[in-house]
C-alpha cells in the first residue's frame, strides 16, 4: 500500500508542527502495528490541530484498510474507506498555496495509491483506470520535489525501477511504456533504499517493497531477507509483513527459523487470511524439510481451500499449493495430475519463478 509524507524542510504548515508530526508518525505506527486501541485518541488530536486538512481522511482510510485487512469489496467497511479517501483527493487537489504543494502532493499520492491497491486486488479495472491517469501526472510532479523530501523518492524510485523492469518481465507490457520517459533500474533500488533508511513516515513502504522486488523480480532471496526481516521486526504484530518474512525464510531453505516462527505465530495471530497462507507454508516445511509428502498435500489443499475466501490477494500463496502438489503427484508417477496443478498455479502466479521448486 503506497503511503507516503514528506517532513525534510517542506515549507507546509503541518510538517513545520514538529508536535503533530510526531502525532501522525505515533498514529500510522500503530496502525501498521495493528494497535487500533491506540490510534482514536491520537487521531483526534491530529483532527483538532488542523481541521479540514486532508491527512485527517487518509489516516481514517489507512486505519480501515489495516484493522479490515486483507480488504475486500463485500466488506462494508470498504465504503467508508473509499469515501474517505477520495475526499481526501478531492481537498488535496484543491490547494493553491505553493508553500503547501509537497504536503498536499504527498497526501494526494497516499489516498490514491491506497485506492488503486484496494481496486486492483478486488479486480475492480473500471474503478482503477480513471484514478491511473491523474496518479501518473502527480507522479511525474514529485521528481522536481525530491530535494526538499526524501520520503518522496518511493515514489520516483517506483518509478524509476518499474518502467524498466516490470515490461522485462512482462514482454506484452512493452508497447504500453514505449511513450513514457525512460527509468533506471539501479537509481530506482538506490532511491527506494534511501527512503527506507531515511524517510519517516514512508519507511515500512519502502522496505515492503525492496523485499518485494528483490524476491519477485531480481530473484535474490539473500538481499531480501534484510528488508523482510527488518520489517518484521519494526512491526512484529502486522500478519501481512509475518507472512513476507516466512515466506522469504523458506525461500533460503532456513527451514528451521522459518519452523520457529511459524510455530509462534500461529498461536499468536487470529487473522484467518494469515492462517491460511500460513497453512501453505506449513506445506512447503512438511515436503521440503520432513519430506512428509501425505501431510504436505493436507496442507496444500486445506490452504487452498481457505484462501478461497479472499479472492486475488490469495493467488499467489494458492500457486504455491498448486505447484507444491504438482511436485508431489509427479513423485507418485501421476502425469497427469502433476500437469493439471502446475496449469493451476501458472495461470495464477504474477512471478512464476517462485515456486518452491528447487
Amino acid at each position: 500500500m503506497p503511503l507516503l509524507f514528506g517532513t525534510s524542510t517542506l515549507n507546509a504548515q503541518l510538517f513545520q508542527d514538529s508536535v503533530t508530526l510526531n502525532l501522525i508518525k505515533r498514529n500510522i505506527d500503530c496502525i501498521y502495528n495493528m494497535q487500533f486501541k491506540d490510534t482514536q485518541e491520537v487521531l483526534l488530536k491530529i483532527k483538532k490541530a488542523y481541521p479540514g486538512h486532508p491527512v485527517v481522511l487518509l489516516l481514517k482510510g489507512m486505519q480501515t484498510y489495516w484493522k479490515n485487512y486483507p480488504l475486500l469489496n463485500t466488506n462494508p467497511a470498504h465504503v467508508s474507506f473509499e469515501e474517505d479517501l477520495r475526499q481526501c483527493i478531492r481537498l488535496s487537489g484543491k490547494n493553491k498555496i505553493p508553500a503547501h504543494e509537497a504536503e498536499y502532493l504527498l497526501t494526494n499520492l497516499c489516498a490514491r495509491g491506497m485506492l488503486l491497491e484496494y481496486y486492483n486486488l478486488n479486480n475492480l479495472t473500471m474503478d482503477v483506470i480513471p484514478l491511473v491517469t491523474g496518479t501518473y501526472g502527480n507522479v511525474r510532479h514529485a521528481f522536481g520535489l525530491t530535494n526538499s523530501c526524501t520520503d518522496l523518492q518511493y515514489y520516483t524510485g517506483v518509478y524509476n525501477y518499474y518502467r524498466e523492469a516490470y515490461p522485462k518481465a512482462n514482454p506484452g507490457y512493452k508497447p504500453l511504456v514505449f511513450l513514457l520517459p525512460s527509468g533506471n533500474e539501479k537509481t530506482g533500488l538506490k532511491e527506494l533504499h534511501n527512503a527506507a533508511i531515511n524517510g519517516v513516515v514512508l519507511r515500512a513502504e519502502s522496505y515492503y517493497l525492496l523485499a518485494g522486488i528483490y524476491l519477485n523480480f531480481e530473484n535474490k532471496y539473500q538481499q531480501a531477507i534484510y528488508y523482510s526481516r527488518t520489517l518484521n521486526k519494526l512491526y512484529p504484530d502486522n500478519s501481512e509483513y509475518l507472512a513476507l518474512y516466512i515466506k522469504n525464510l523458506l525461500l533460503l531453505k532456513q527451514y528451521d527459523d522459518a519452523e520457529k516462527v511459524i510455530t509462534a505465530s500461529q498461536k499468536e495471530i487470529e487473522n484467518k487470511y494469515f492462517q491460511a497462507q500460513l497453512s501453505i507454508y506449513h506445506g512447503v516445511l512438511k515436503e521440503k524439510k520432513y519430506h512428509e509428502n501425505n501431510l504436505a498435500e493436507q496442507y496444500y489443499n486445506s490452504g487452498i481451500s481457505k484462501l478461497s475466501f479472499f479472492g486475488s490477494y490469495g493467488n499467489e500463496c494458492v500457486a504455491y499449493g498448486y505447484f507444491g502438489l504438482s511436485r508431489i503427484n509427479e513423485i507418485k508417477k501421476d502425469m497427469s495430475a502433476s500437469k493439471k496443478f502446475r496449469d493451476k498455479a501458472l495461470k495464477l502466479a504474477t512471478f512464476k519463478k517462485i515456486n518452491f521448486d528447487k
